[in-house]
């Protein structure tokens, strides 16, 4: 009797749950054909591509932006389709601690990220290398392209990440850091699956005008414009010509991705973005706070022409950039961000200041903060015993940064340019960009300024006191926090949770370590796929997974599996 019993209840379950298949695939084919009665009136899908090209080491060196000398015909014909802004600065003037700012739309002084680089930290400044980390984020954090997956987005990397806290393989479903595929990564994105990609040309990195990177130069060196921080001489001149024609290099790059997504059929459904990482390579504008290191160019090609032709001056910081691209994509951005967004469905007042940070930079240490709005810049320098130019081999190989260390040492530098090599540094300065755009007239004590000073001091201190900066104690006592004992924590792994859903059971899983995020794969999913966990994943009987964990700046989980449900 209770056999029979038990083996009726069985049936009766079986059978409410075939019924509710049949509804739920009734209700899947209802709104198949409500799609597909709506596939003739014209419209665009809700949720657009998007391709984000971040070019290295540039300033405002595009002819769109009115440089003379740039051959960039492919960008400024983007930029007569785009929207252009004219006062987009990163939040850091050198590679790593910029794109950390970037890709989570959190300063890097906030999440241990600003010094370059965590993987070679020094305990003295100028002495050897002595430990290395990597940032670790607070747990809430994640890359803005996680957040896309999560919300259905295929994401690709091509080239180049430098996030400072490692690679989450969570991030990206393709990450080609070695360049081995073609940069048109998008073309192994599933069909009819929205995609991100990153583009990372390095063309235009410093390391390319080093003497064995030189090709036959094409741009006029007597037609450049050399900076008076640096030596007006032929060695210079020949760096910043070099430096034209690596961006008429990267000009083209561009247009091939542009050209290729035109071939794919898929540019009048994708937002292109164009920005760099920083300002130029070359010796006073990489690694200090100035518009030299920090002003970038940026440009948002809508598919369906918004906006084109347009300009906007409003201040546009890079922290911006992940807000925006997720409100492009319909996605909340998360309120841990400190960036706001730009363009997008949800309008926020413009920005009044942009700030920005510059710490250990290799052997050479520094505390560098600044805040600018649409006219002035203040920074304050907070080791001011340290000069601006120290020996620092990567840069040491730059000929113009060769030929000033030479002009140096012969005494025949202009009072400006020898002043870059003396210490202490002014704790405070104070820059009218309008008057003089190259900064070389400190208005700190100038009664003029007095209530400008006042006023970006007052807005320093307010983003500092709301903002936090892990380089208020040492790197290493920092670095100590986030690897106790300077060794690098693993991942919990994933531990699996059967939970009923109406349809079935499903399988949940987590983490013991914070902020740990999840992928997993089945059984016939390809061994590089691994899926972003965000709910219970509905298993049929017999089917077995696959699942690992990794929490940003950690060593990744082991691999567990999770057996298949009985039958």
């Amino acid at each position: 009797m209770n056999g029979s019993s038990s083996e009726m209840q069985r049936k009766s379950v079986l059978e409410w749950r075939y019924h509710q298949r049949v509804i739920r695939l009734l209700l899947l084919s209802l709104l198949s054909l409500r799609m597909v009665s709506c596939a003739s009136l014209p419209q665009r899908p809700s949720r657009p591509n998007i391709v984000l090209i971040v070019a290295e080491d540039l300033s405002l060196r595009i002819g769109a932006y009115g440089d003379p000398v740039a051959r960039t015909p492919r960008i400024d014909a983007m930029a007569r389709e785009s929207v252009r802004f004219t006062n987009a600065f990163t939040a850091a003037p050198v590679c790593a601690p910029s794109r950390a700012a970037l890709i989570t739309g959190v300063y890097a002084q906030a999440i241990g990220a600003q010094h370059m680089r965590t993987s070679r930290a020094f305990d003295e400044p100028g002495g050897g290398p002595s430990f290395s980390y990597l940032a670790v984020p607070p747990p809430e954090v994640k890359a803005f392209p996680e957040l896309l997956r999560r919300a259905g987005y295929f994401t690709a990397n091509h080239r180049k990440t430098d996030f400072q806290f490692g690679d989450p393989f969570t991030i990206w479903d393709v990450n080609d850091l070695e360049a081995k595929k073609s940069q048109l990564i998008w073309r192994v994105a599933p069909k009819g699956r929205p995609f991100f990609a990153m583009i990372n040309p390095v063309i235009t990195h410093e390391s390319e005008i080093w003497p064995q990177k030189h090709r036959r130069v094409l741009t006029d060196p007597n037609a450049v414009t050399v900076p008076p921080y640096l030596a007006d001489t032929p060695v210079t001149r020949i760096d910043i010509a070099q430096h034209y024609d690596n961006i008429a290099i990267l000009d083209s790059q561009v247009g091939e991705v542009l050209d290729s997504l035109e071939a794919d059929g898929l540019l009048d459904n994708t937002i292109v973005i164009f920005t760099t990482d920083h300002g130029d390579g070359l010796p006073h504008a990489k690694r200090r706070l100035y518009d030299a290191g920090l002003h970038v160019p940026l440009i948002v090609r809508f598919p369906d022409g918004r906006g084109a032709g347009s300009v906007r001056t409003d201040l546009v910081s890079f922290v911006d950039l992940g807000p925006t691209i997720l409100g492009l994509a319909g996605v909340q951005p998360p309120a841990y961000m400190l960036g706001q967004p730009f363009l997008g469905p949800d309008p926020v007042p413009e920005r009044r200041y942009v700030f920005a940070a510059a710490d250990r930079m290799d052997v050479s240490a520094g505390e560098w903060r600044s805040v600018r709005d649409a006219r002035f810049e203040y920074l304050v320098n907070r080791m001011p015993g340290v000069p601006f130019f120290e020996h620092i081999a990567f840069r040491d190989r730059m000929p113009s940064m060769q030929e000033l260390w030479h002009l140096h040492a012969e005494g025949k530098l202009t009072p400006l340019q020898e002043s870059q090599f003396t210490a202490p540094r002014p704790p405070e300065e104070l820059y009218d960009l309008i008057a003089d755009p190259d900064q070389t007239v400190n208005l700190v004590s100038d009664p003029t300024y007095a209530s400008d000073l006042t006023r970006l001091r007052a807005a320093l201190a307010e983003f500092e006191a709301k903002t936090p900066d892990l380089s208020r104690e040492s790197e290493r006592a920092m670095a100590e926090r986030m690897w106790p004992g300077l060794k690098q924590p693993t991942t919990e792994s994933p531990v699996a949770t059967r939970v009923a859903e109406w349809d079935g059971d499903a399988i949940a899983l987590s983490s013991a370590t914070a902020g740990a995020s999840i992928g997993y794969r089945l059984k016939d999913d390809p061994p590089d796929r691994w899926r972003p966990y965000v709910d219970p994943i509905p298993l049929p009987n017999g089917m077995a997974l696959e699942a690992k964990a990794v929490r940003y700046g950690y060593a990744e989980s082991a691999v567990v599996e999770i057996p298949a449900s009985p039958e």
